[in-house]
């Protein structure tokens, strides 16, 4: 008998964010798209320097380079980062990268790298030819099986307990741009059987400002443990975020999870333009949560929030301006490996 093709199929499921690591992989700002950072790519790379070398004192950090940029990268985050050279197109690798899924054999946890289909956030952005073939590469050189999926996602879109519950984003995983028209019930499918969803609960949207991603659920809602999430939401009423919290809320509370707010999203200024810096596009890495900081008054309530959260953790912050500038954060620029 042959094996089952899917990965929930053969029992494998993606992890919460809080099992161990045995590293994590960032991806270097590339000179291909130094015109999108708009004069800024140093800016960039500095903020993913700092990122990289604040990660590298609790796990192990991989950066991938364009190919030509890997000796740039290792000037930029110095001595004790493993830099290689795989090609890319961006540095999003929470996107571009493979999921890393995983069961339980005999006590044993075995891993599979699961590439989707990436076709630059719905078409914003070319070429991505390189970052589509970035799972299949980054797979083999970790040392673990790849898999392809038949459709589009990006990592950014999709949170998860571990425990098969998945929450997603209507205004993303249903637009068109991404797989077509296709009804909910087929994605529902897909994330059954490619990353061991037992239950899809769909948010409204994500952050207005972020028409890159088209709203991905990373910006706006973490899971703190099976049952209870955070929730990026605002107090001001003028805000065009605070309609859509308040319904994501609703939704979350009618699925039985205990919803804890951060409602406060700080908005600042970077370079030529007013970026939001949303706290819950954070990483939960060993031994810490790492939180993208844009100097709020806010900050420090925020962060002991958080901490209450995960206990265990120290709670870290790290500059999130230019992250933000750049349309993500924390949670963007990493893809975890589990151990």
């Amino acid at each position: 008998m042959s094996e089952p093709t899917t990965p929930a199929a053969r029992g494998f499921r993606l992890p919460a964010d809080t099992v161990a690591h045995e590293r994590v992989v960032l991806a270097w700002p590339t000179m291909t798209r130094r015109d999108f950072w708009r004069g800024h790519l140093g800016a960039a790379r500095d903020a993913f320097a700092i990122v990289a070398r604040t990660l590298a004192s609790f796990e192990p950090v991989t950066i991938v380079a364009d190919v030509g940029e890997g000796r740039a990268a290792e000037g930029w985050v110095g001595e004790g980062i493993e830099v290689i050279e795989l090609p890319i197109d961006d540095s999003w690798v929470r996107d571009n990268g493979p999921m890393i899924l995983t069961r339980d054999v005999g006590g044993t946890v075995e891993r599979l790298a699961v590439g989707f289909g990436f076709n630059g956030w719905g078409g914003k952005l070319a070429p991505h030819h390189h970052d589509a073939a970035l799972p299949a590469a980054l797979a083999a050189h970790l040392g673990i099986e790849h898999v392809a999926a038949p459709f589009v996602l990006e990592g950014g879109a999709v949170v998860t307990d571990g425990e098969g519950t998945v929450i997603t984003t209507e205004s993303c995983l249903l637009h068109p741009n991404r797989n077509g028209e296709v009804p909910r019930e087929q994605v529902e499918a897909w994330l059954h059987d490619w990353l061991g969803a037992e239950r899809v609960i769909w948010l409204r949207s994500g952050l207005a400002d972020d028409w890159g991603t088209d709203g991905h659920a990373d910006n706006v809602v973490a899971f703190a443990g099976p049952g209870r999430v955070l929730l990026q939401t605002t107090t001001d009423t003028s805000d065009p975020d605070w309609a859509t919290a308040a319904a994501n809320k609703r939704r979350l509370a009618d699925a039985g999870l205990e919803v804890v707010e951060i409602d406060v999203l700080p908005h600042v200024e970077c370079f030529d333009q007013t970026v939001e810096v949303p706290y819950l596009n954070f990483y939960v890495g060993n031994g810490a949560v790492f939180v993208p900081l844009a100097g709020a008054a806010a900050d420090p309530e925020v962060l002991a929030t958080i901490g209450a959260c995960f206990p265990g953790r120290e709670v870290v912050g790290v500059p999130g301006s230019v992250l933000a500038y750049g349309g993500g954060g924390v949670h963007c620029i990493t893809q975890a490996v589990p151990a």
